[in-house]
């Protein structure tokens, strides 16, 4: 049987239950479950797939499939809700590294509660199965490797619904939304078609086009060779191009495309006139495979240094000003996995003499070594569609209640463009299991600046886009900003995050009678020198959480385009906003950041107000598209 129907399985409840697997070719496959038999033929290339009528809740049930060629089978079987759990690495996230790890794993002794983890896999056509993977039973032991995410939703319902609850987790740290979507999507939206219309067939072909990809990025060449590559070490070169980034950690996580092999890195020195005599220490942090190491030109260091580099510059190797600084260098060799980059802390990125101490932990820039060998690590978004094709399609058409979906950060530099991958996703998912399924998503959390609307913000965008989807049927938005932290794009807080999806599902899918939904902007009236906010999902009453009693979050602005902080009151199902300095608003903004931490709006039960705008402005994503 497919790698799914193992051990420990849970089976949708009230749906019918579509099993298969492979036997040979023409065979006849016997399946029993629950008291009930059904058969089928293998087809030509030896699947077979049978359907047994819905079961309500319960078990355990043996399920078994018999041919003339073997036999399988899976025990403890249980008839339930299935979720599946998708997205980035804030659903991957475990609940070993969630908050009050400690205690949660004391209150995780859930046997009906089941958990199948997909393992990250590549593929340039859609799988058919699953290479790896078995159902967990929720334990102190076990519980620390399911998605936090998942797990707090699941661990809920079941408390309320008293019947097995199945997660089925497929996501990847760092994805973005078009590695999930299927080929045939793809080509079905004119912008996403033109990336997909000549996808690679073959590992060898998919590298090649990555490299293409990277060197267009970069404007590189495709005929550089190590000669020319030479020249970056001159003198006088001019690194116009170069990628600009934080200098520590793996390339691959700086929009290298998975590149591996050698690389360059570079930086603008300025350097006193009172250093230039004197014996100066350049600290490097850590890289320990052969470097070379070159000021102005001239080849200062070369060799292999474990540990953080701190290496003796001779007087007058710096000239008083600006100086270059290049690094050539190739993957870590301790440990193997990290490939190019700088590991320890930006701290140890300096040049010193005696008590003075020039800080050179930023404004570091990038260049691979296109003129030498390197190769690609298989990364999961160099090529479109392929986590579709290894991660969800050999799911397919497992039955399930619905799919929780935390994801977004990869995608908030192209925000405007979600409004129609997001939906897509969202609409291919459902036509491939062929099932309406419920698709409720974590809206994208707090991390950045708490910048003004003048400024602009990706993340506002992107929630922007998220909150649109909500046209489509059956999804729901679990808003989150409240609930991130500015400094970590990974909040610990899961537990407030499936609770809120779990609200969803209780509302939406079981029929309970809860407030489920965040107050979510509904119009506005612009009445001289204010404007009056109305919001949906507000019959229960809007609060703000400030001890002082003072609205933040609010912006405004008039026909200049440019945005004052606002006062703002709560005026029942309204909010009045307004500001001396704008006499005669047209648009009014809320929580319209990265990172808008201020922002304390909420529904009288506690749920956060959704982030909104009330005009239609350029934004900065608007022409942003995937290549």
């Amino acid at each position: 049987m497919a790698r799914l129907f193992s051990d420990h399985v849970v089976l949708q409840r009230q749906q019918p239950i579509l099993v298969w697997g492979w036997a040979k070719p023409g065979e006849t496959v016997k399946a029993t479950l629950a008291g009930q038999h059904q058969q089928a033929k293998a087809d030509a290339g030896g699947k077979w797939l049978v359907r047994f009528a819905p079961l309500e809740a319960g078990g355990p049930h043996v399920l078994t499939a018999t041919a003339k060629s073997g036999s399988a089978q899976a025990s403890d079987v249980l008839i339930g809700e299935v979720w599946l759990c998708s997205g980035q690495s804030n659903m991957e996230w475990p609940v070993k590294q969630a908050d009050n790890y400690a205690a949660e794993k004391k209150n995780a002794n859930f046997p009906q509660i089941r958990h199948f983890r997909v393992e990250h896999e590549l593929a340039l056509t859609p799988q058919t199965d699953l290479k790896t993977g078995d159902w967990a039973v929720a334990s102190a032991e076990t519980v620390g490797d399911f998605t936090a995410v998942g797990f707090f939703f699941a661990r809920e319902l079941y408390q309320k619904l008293n019947v097995p609850i199945g997660l089925l987790h497929s996501s990847w740290g760092g994805s973005q939304v078009e590695g999930w979507i299927s080929k045939e999507s793809m080509l079905s939206n004119p912008e996403l078609r033109p990336t997909v219309q000549q996808l690679p067939t073959n590992w060898a072909a998919a590298d090649s086009l990555v490299d293409l990809k990277l060197r267009q990025r970069l404007k590189v060449p495709t005929n550089l060779t190590a000669a020319d590559e030479a020249k970056y070490l001159s003198p006088n070169y001019d690194f116009a191009g170069w990628r600009k980034t934080d200098p520590m950690g793996q390339w691959e996580w700086k929009d290298m495309m998975g590149f591996t092999g050698q690389g360059y890195m570079a930086r603008l020195v300025t350097i006193p006139d009172d250093m230039v005599n004197a014996p100066t220490t350049l600290s490097l942090a850590e890289n320990d495979s052969p470097n070379q190491i070159y000021i102005n030109g001239k080849l200062v260091s070369e060799g292999t240094i474990s540990g953080v580099r701190k290496i003796t510059i001779p007087p007058n190797t710096w000239q008083a000003g600006q100086n270059r600084l290049v690094l050539k260098m190739g993957g870590m060799v301790n440990p193997a996995w990290y490939g190019l980059g700088l590991k320890g802390s930006s701290s140890d990125l300096y040049v010193e003499a005696g008590p003075q101490r020039i800080n050179l932990a930023n404004d570091w820039l990038l260049m691979p070594a296109f003129g030498e060998k390197h190769q690609y690590k298989r990364f999961m978004n160099n090529v479109a569609v392929s986590l579709y094709n290894a991660m969800i399609a050999p799911l397919e058409p497992f039955a399930l209640r619905g799919v929780l979906w935390y994801q977004g950060e990869t995608n908030a530099g192209r925000a405007y463009q979600y409004r129609q991958s997001f939906p897509l996703l969202i609409t291919d998912w459902r036509q491939k299991f062929g099932q309406n399924l419920s698709f409720y998503f974590v809206q994208l959390s707090s991390f950045g600046a708490n910048l003004s609307s003048n400024q602009g913000s990706n993340w506002a965008e992107l929630r922007e886009a998220q909150t649109m989807t909500l046209k489509l049927p059956k999804t729901g938005m679990a808003v989150t900003t409240d609930v991130g932290n500015p400094k970590d794009i990974h909040p610990t807080n899961k537990q407030d995050v499936g609770h809120r999806l779990a609200l969803h599902a209780l509302k939406l899918d079981y029929g309970q009678s809860v407030n489920y939904a965040s107050p979510t902007f509904s119009g506005v009236a612009f009445e001289g020198n204010r404007a009056i906010v109305s919001f949906a999902n507000a019959k229960v009453g809007l609060v703000v959480k400030d001890k002082y009693g003072y609205l933040k979050g609010f912006e405004i602005a008039g026909d200049d385009h440019v945005f004052h902080y606002a006062q703002a009151q709560i005026n029942g199902a309204t909010v009045v906003v307004s500001s001396a300095d704008v006499p005669k608003p047209v648009a009014v903004r809320y929580a319209w950041a990265d990172a808008p931490e201020e922002a304390n709006l909420f529904s009288a039960d506690g749920l956060p107000a959704n982030p909104f705008r009330t005009d239609t402005w350029p934004g900065l994503t608007t022409n942003v598209r995937f290549e």
